[in-house]
C-alpha cells in the first residue's frame, strides 16, 4: 500500500515559508490537514480547512506548548506499518494513519547566535516534539512521506498530483534528509552545551554539524569531487560574493589562507596569496599603500593570485587591482565606485566578510587516514615578553617589522622563513625540509632588499648556518622561538655578525 494516495497530512513548522500554498494544494488533492499552535493559526487565517492536533488526541496542548504532539494517536498514526495487523490495531485504538509529515524545527541556531541570548533562551528553543515526529516518519518511510525542507513543497505537490502518491525511492531520499536534519540539530545543541560548560576543552566525542553550501565543479584537481560545507556563519561561511565565477576548491583554500592572515593584522594590510602561501604582504598607513607594497614585493607570483585586504576597498584601489590578473578578492567591504569598477571584469570573484571573526571559536581540524585531528587554533604570537638575547641599538624601529614577519611566518607550512623590511615582505620560504633551505629561498628572493631588514623563523635554529646566511644578506634582526640545545651557537653567531636576536618562547609549526 506504500505507493497509494496519501490522505492525511500533519503540518507543524517553525519556518512557515510556503506552508499555506502546500496545505492548500494538499486540500485540493483530498488531504485532511492536522496542525498545531502557530501553524494552525496561519493555515486557518488563510481560509484552509485544518484540524487541531488536540482535537484528534482529545488532549489539550499543555506546559506552554512543550507537549502538543507527543501522543499515541499521533505517533501511532505515523509509525504504523500498512500491514493488516497494524491497520487492525489502529482501528481498534481509534487511530487514523498519517501519510505525510511536514515539520521543521525551533530556530535553535538562530537563537544562540542572537546578541543577549541566555542559557534559558537556548534551552527553551530546543525542539522535542518536532524531531520526534520527523524521526518517526523517517523510520516509517515505507509508508510515510516526511518533509523538512520547504524547497521540497512544489515537488511534493507535483508528484502527488501527477502520480497519486510518492515513490519509495523518493521517500527514502526524504528520510535521509530528515535524519540528517535532526542529526545536525542535535549536534548544534550538543556543541552549544559543550562550549558553554566546557569552554576550550577538546570534546570526548567529536560531533560535526556542517551544511552543504555549494557543490564545487571539482576538488583540487578535475578528477576529484568537491563541495563546500558551512560550519557556522563566520569567515568564509558568512562571506557574501558580489560577482564573479563560482568559487573553486582551490579558490576557497586560498581565500581561507588570505582571510586568516589579513584578519590577524590590525594595521591596514594586504596579503597576496598563491597556493595558500603569501607571495607578498604589507602593512601601511592606508590600505591602498599596503596593497601597492604587497604587489611590488613579488609581482610575478602575484599573477592569478587571491588577495585579502582588511579595510574597505575604494575606487582608486579597485582600479589599481584591475591592472593585474586576480582570481579572487576578499575584504570587509567595498564602495559603490569600487564595485562598479570591478564589474568590468565579470569573472573576477569579489567577496566581503567580517574580518572581526572569532578564530578561537572554530578549532583547527584536519583528516588523516582513519581519523580526524583536532586542535586549538594557533593564535598567540609569543609567550610573555619578547626576550632580546642580542640587543638592537633601536629596537622600537624594527619591532613592527619583527611583529609582521612573525605573524606571517606562523601561517606558512613548516619549515618556514619570512623576511620583512619597511612593513613589506621581501622574501618568503615556506614548506622546506630544512630550515636553512627555507632561508636560502627567502633570502635569494629578497636579494638586496633584505639588507637592513628582519628575518622570522617558525621554529628554532638547530645550527648557526641560517644566521651566517642571513648575515651575508645584511639582515639586521632575527626573531625565532629559541629552545634549541644549540641556541648558544646561534647567539654567538648573531653577536659576531652584529645581528639582533629575539626569542619568543613559542614555536609555530604548521604541517
Amino acid at each position: 500500500m506504500s505507493g497509494e494516495f496519501r490522505r492525511r497530512a500533519l503540518i507543524s513548522v517553525w519556518d512557515k515559508t510556503g506552508a499555506t500554498d502546500l496545505a492548500r494544494g494538499l486540500v485540493d488533492l483530498g488531504f485532511e490537514i492536522l496542525s498545531t499552535g502557530g501553524t494552525y493559526g496561519t493555515l486557518e487565517s488563510a481560509g484552509i480547512p485544518v484540524t487541531r492536533v488536540s482535537d484528534v488526541t482529545g488532549f489539550p496542548e499543555i506546559l506552554d506548548g512543550r507537549v502538543k504532539t507527543l501522543h499515541p494517536k499521533i505517533h501511532g498514526g505515523i509509525l504504523a506499518m500498512r500491514t493488516p495487523e497494524h491497520l487492525e490495531e489502529l482501528e481498534a485504538q481509534g487511530i487514523q494513519p498519517v501519510d505525510l509529515v511536514v515539520v521543521n524545527l525551533y530556530p535553535f541556531v538562530q537563537t544562540i547566535t542572537c546578541a543577549g541570548c541566555t542559557w534559558e533562551d537556548a534551552v527553551e528553543n530546543i525542539d522535542i516534539g518536532g524531531p520526534t515526529m520527523v524521526r518517526a516518519a523517517a523510520k516509517n518511510h515505507l509508508a510515510v512521506t516526511v518533509v523538512v525542507n520547504p524547497d521540497r513543497y512544489p515537488e511534493i505537490l507535483r508528484m502527488l498530483s501527477e502520480g497519486g502518491g510518492t515513490t519509495l525511492e523518493f521517500r527514502k531520499e526524504l528520510a535521509l534528509e530528515a535524519f540528517s536534519h535532526t542529526a545536525a540539530y542535535d549536534a548544534q545543541i550538543s556543541n552549544y552545551f559543550r562550549r558553554t560548560l566546557k569552554g576550550d576543552e577538546l570534546p570526548e566525542t567529536l560531533i560535526l554539524a556542517a551544511e552543504k553550501s555549494a557543490d564545487l565543479r571539482y576538488g583540487e584537481n578535475p578528477h576529484q569531487k568537491g563541495a563546500f560545507y558551512r560550519t557556522g556563519r563566520e569567515g568564509l561561511s558568512g562571506a557574501l560574493q558580489h560577482q564573479g565565477k563560482e568559487l573553486s576548491f582551490n579558490n576557497l583554500m586560498d581565500l581561507g589562507a588570505a582571510f586568516e592572515m589579513g584578519s590577524a593584522l590590525t594595521e591596514p594590510a594586504a596579503v597576496i596569496v598563491k597556493h595558500t602561501n603569501p607571495c607578498g604582504a604589507a602593512v601601511a598607513d592606508t590600505i591602498g599603500e599596503a596593497y601597492r607594497k604587497a604587489f611590488a614585493a613579488d609581482p610575478v607570483s602575484a599573477f592569478g593570485s587571491v588577495i585579502s585586504v582588511n579595510r574597505t576597498v575604494d575606487g582608486p584601489l579597485a582600479e589599481a587591482m584591475l591592472k593585474n590578473f586576480v582570481e579572487a578578492l576578499i575584504a570587509p567591504g567595498y564602495t559603490e565606485e569600487a564595485l562598479e569598477k570591478f564589474s568590468a571584469k565579470k569573472n573576477l570573484r569579489i567577496l566581503s566578510a567580517d574580518f572581526s571573526w572569532d578564530p578561537a571559536a572554530q578549532p583547527d581540524m584536519r583528516t588523516v587516514p582513519g581519523g580526524i585531528l583536532l586542535q586549538e587554533r594557533d593564535l598567540p604570537l609569543w609567550e610573555g615578553d619578547l626576550s632580546w638575547v642580542v640587543e638592537d641599538p633601536s629596537p622600537e624601529e624594527i619591532l613592527p617589522d619583527l611583529t609582521l614577519a612573525w605573524t606571517l611566518v606562523k601561517h606558512l607550512k613548516s619549515n618556514a622563513i619570512v623576511t620583512v623590511a619597511g612593513g613589506v615582505t621581501t622574501g618568503i620560504g615556506p614548506g622546506q625540509t630544512s630550515r636553512v633551505g627555507a632561508a636560502r629561498i627567502a633570502l635569494e628572493a629578497a636579494g638586496e632588499t633584505a639588507r637592513g631588514g628582519v628575518l622570522a623563523s617558525d621554529a628554532f635554529f638547530p645550527f648557526r648556518d641560517t644566521v651566517d646566511l642571513a648575515a651575508s644578506y645584511g639582515i639586521r634582526a632575527i626573531i625565532q622561538p629559541g629552545g634549541s640545545v644549540r641556541d648558544q651557537e646561534s647567539i654567538e653567531a648573531c653577536r659576531e655578525h652584529g645581528i639582533a636576536l629575539v626569542f619568543t618562547g613559542m614555536r609555530h609549526f604548521r604541517h
